[in-house]
């Protein structure tokens, strides 16, 4: 697939999100905690990673608060490298945070290192088929494609808002697909034909 098909998509999935209005982003995050809590199975075992928001990104914090205070293993992604695929630490209420070169908040270099069996990703965009328009990195679907390859049975949940829908997006064999949606709107579950994961 041509790089640029990527790339457009990439400029207007921007310009949607930026667009959403404040109505809508109010309270958006709060909404999305009880949807991912009736949707997603979780267990005492279960370790989740989910991701600090930046910019204009869906508000995940209301959800790391809430698997935080009910005692959940949380865990944010760390970028150790180009092409690489992601590095988890672990995250708790009140723990001091770095910045990275991205301008992302992530755990201290020493925080402990995790292996989630849910990963809840950020993203630009996504279709009814499960798949997410990511910012071109590759790093989720590097990591997912890891994960998922190494029989950890790992749940790939995108967490965004609702009106982030497209109804056409460019995708390819590199592109790890989602097995939830999770929006301020409800929850959304993908099933992959075989051989998609």
């Amino acid at each position: 697939m041509p790089k640029d098909e990527k790339s457009i998509a990439r400029t207007q999935a921007r310009a949607k999100r930026r667009a959403i209005p404040a109505a809508v982003r109010d309270n958006a995050g709060t909404k999305a905690v009880a949807h991912f809590l009736d949707a997603i199975p979780l267990t005492a075992a279960s370790v989740i990673s989910a991701f600090w928001p930046l910019g204009d990104e869906f508000d995940s914090r209301p959800l790391l608060y809430a698997l935080a205070d009910a005692g959940h293993q949380v865990a944010l992604p760390v970028v150790v490298g180009a092409r690489q695929p992601l590095c988890f630490r672990r995250w708790h209420l009140g723990d001091e945070m770095a910045t990275s070169s991205f301008g992302v908040s992530e755990p201290l270099a020493g925080a402990e290192e995790a292996r989630p069996n849910i990963v809840i990703t950020p993203f630009l965009a996504y279709n009814g088929q499960g798949f997410r328009l990511g910012y071109g990195g590759g790093y989720y679907d590097r990591t997912l494609r890891d994960l998922r390859q190494s029989g950890a049975g790992v749940l790939a949940v995108g967490l965004g808002f609702a009106a982030q829908a497209m109804a056409t997006l460019p995708h390819d064999s590199y592109d790890e697909p989602l097995d939830w949606l999770i929006s301020e709107a409800g929850a959304q579950r993908f099933v992959h034909a075989p051989g998609l994961d």
